[in-house]
């Protein structure tokens, strides 16, 4: 592999301003792609190597705004990221509907919506690659977490209907699982101040997601890398 393994190379990274999001893009950028980061909080703007743009991804005119731009510049990304996210661990019956709403419109509509808008061109192309980044909790069910676990259910869902969609297309597809991660959408948990939650000192980092992403979309192309799953070596089964 050479020093720069993306160069050339296109990615788009939505809920990129911060935590998994943040770090993913700069991996990226730092193996020599030219990264579009898609967030609410970010000011448009593009430099060297760089192109943001604020986007609400839970709004469908608002994605197709920015899939648009990007097609006409930068261009057609070759590795789409989707990792927008928010968390909170409430019971089933404290969970408000504008709670499990949001969470699904987050978490998951939006991955859906970034995805329909891009399949078609890069499928045409019959090249590319979408990361879908899930969680532990797409596959082992908390308490406390009806909505986030809902999400990360049907995003493995939908990662595996658009895997068989896209079968024999040259357009690739991983699901990279994390278990607990520090970034800042722990601080209202305070999971160091609960019993049976892994402390936030030996959580995954960030960067190590990252890292597994970029493993993903740096194989050789007959590679077909499906799911990669991580976990802290000190792991609670809380979460």
């Amino acid at each position: 592999m050479s020093d720069l393994p993306l160069a050339g190379k296109l990615g788009l990274v939505t809920g990129a301003s911060r935590g998994i999001g943040h770090a993913v893009a700069e991996q990226l950028h730092a193996a020599g792609a030219h990264v579009v980061r898609l967030a609410r909080s970010l000011v448009d703007r593009t430099t060297d190597g760089w192109t943001d743009l604020r986007c609400d991804v839970t709004d469908p005119a608002a994605v197709e705004r920015a899939v648009g731009r990007v097609l006409a510049e930068p261009g057609l990304p070759d590795i789409v990221v989707n990792n927008a996210g928010i968390f909170f661990i409430k019971p089933v019956e404290e969970t408000t509907p504008a709670d499990f709403s949001r969470t699904i419109a987050v978490n998951l509509t939006a991955s859906f919506l970034v995805t329909r808008a891009l399949v078609p061109h890069l499928v045409r192309r019959g090249a590319g690659h979408f990361i879908t980044i899930g969680s532990i909790s797409d596959h082992v069910a908390f308490t406390g977490s009806t909505a986030y676990a809902a999400s990360k259910f049907g995003l493995r869902g939908m990662h595996e209907v658009l895997r068989a969609e896209l079968a024999r297309t040259g357009v690739r597809t991983t699901l990279v699982s994390p278990g607990p991660v520090d970034t800042p959408i722990w601080d209202p948990v305070d999971p160091d101040a609960r019993p049976g939650f892994t402390k936030r000192s030996a959580m995954l980092r960030p960067e190590d997601v990252a890292e597994a992403v970029l493993f993903a979309v740096t194989r050789a192309s007959r590679v077909d890398v499906t799911e990669i799953r991580l976990l802290p070596t000190v792991y609670s089964p809380r979460g």
